[in-house]
């Protein structure tokens, strides 16, 4: 095992932990600092602290082992075999010492810990995509629950029958982003519709996009750049809800993204979420654009993540579930639509850390 000095693990944390000094000298200028900025410096060595202090570990290691190291190379020393036994010790130690440093300089995608904006929409066949829309927004709700993360209906369009259009789910709890970042793409379901005489299967899709959560610190609106439309709420079919102008649509004129809230009587309550969408959705397409200019570098077995590619299948015929990205086939289907995702969400986490974050 190489000596810690030349480790390029300990080099790594040494890396962070002068970083964390830096921080903490800005930090104590905050005349000099602005307020967002704080707020980003706090969030930054919140993150690299836990390194930092593994780095102090380390060093301290370090110094042990060579103490111990001298007392076994003195000629003139009686406590060789104390000294002997202390480095065994100390080398188990360093091992152990390695592989947490190694856990916690994974790479890993800032927005895991964020709050998720999902939105499901209803892709090709028409009703039947709808209501396979809102067995798939029933599934997250369900998914979310069991984890006891909070779940809010931000935003949604129905059909006469009970499907949905369009749906923006807000979750909030910890480590929401990690668990959902993967759902992102084209849900496939073949089934018989109930209103298929002949039992001929019909192939629909939904589409399903997941945007982490933006706050003020990482989105900088220019209410110049914002047009805002107030209109009343309303259900299935168009027929109004309130006679209220509550709900509330936002037009970003530079990015053109639109983005609107009508789950709130309140007007100005309707106005704050779709802000926070509003900003989530920004980071998120300022991402896919970054994303853009590296998707040709990158392309491995998990595939390239477009949106446009069917990252599942959902067969109700055979009870059966296949996630085409890793592979992973499943024949409880109805467990699944239940919310019973881990295994599948666990096979993809695990497949990201192979290849590599997005």
């Amino acid at each position: 095992m190489p000596a810690l000095k030349e480790s390029p693990v300990l080099s790594k944390l040494e890396t962070a932990a002068l970083r964390v000094d830096e921080i903490d000298r800005l930090l104590s200028q905050p005349v000099r600092t602005g307020q967002h900025e704080i707020q980003r410096l706090n969030k930054e060595r919140a993150e690299l602290a836990p390194q930092a202090e593994l780095h102090q570990a380390f060093s301290t290691l370090l110094r042990q082992i060579t103490e111990a190291e001298e007392m076994l190379e003195d000629p003139r020393s009686d406590m060789k075999e104390l000294a002997r036994e202390e480095l065994k010790e100390l080398q188990g130690r360093r091992a152990e010492l390695e592989g947490r440093a190694r856990e916690l300089l994974i790479v890993k995608d800032p927005r895991d810990a964020k709050n998720t904006f999902i939105e499901v929409r209803a892709g090709t066949g028409g009703e039947e995509a709808a209501l396979f829309a809102a067995e798939l927004v029933r599934m997250y709700t369900r998914y979310a629950e069991q984890r006891r993360w909070r779940v809010e209906l931000m935003d949604s369009s129905l059909t006469e029958l009970g499907g949905v259009k369009e749906a923006v789910l807000l979750i909030e709890g910890k480590g929401v982003y990690s668990r959902f970042k993967h759902e992102s793409g084209v849900h496939r379901v073949q089934r018989v519709p109930a209103t298929e005489g002949s039992g001929r299967i019909h192939t629909s899709t939904v589409t399903v996009a997941v945007m982490a959560e933006a706050e003020e610190v990482d989105v900088q609106i220019d209410p110049k750049d914002l047009k805002i439309d107030t209109f009343c709420s309303s259900g299935a079919g168009g027929q109004s809800v309130n006679t209220t102008y509550s709900a509330v649509r936002i037009t970003h004129i530079p990015t053109g993204i639109v983005v609107s809230c009508q789950d709130e009587r309140s007007q100005l309550k309707n106005r704050n979420k779709a802000m926070r969408n509003l900003r989530s959705r920004i980071m998120d397409a300022e991402k896919e654009k970054q994303d853009s200019e590296i998707a040709q570098q990158r392309k491995s077995q998990v595939g390239t993540g477009d949106r446009s590619e069917k990252i599942r299948t959902y067969n109700f015929a055979q009870n059966r579930v296949t996630d085409h990205r890793v592979g992973l086939t499943l024949h409880r289907l109805d467990q699944v639509l239940q919310g019973d995702l881990d295994e599948i969400i666990d096979a993809l986490i695990a497949s990201d850390q192979m290849w590599g974050p997005d």
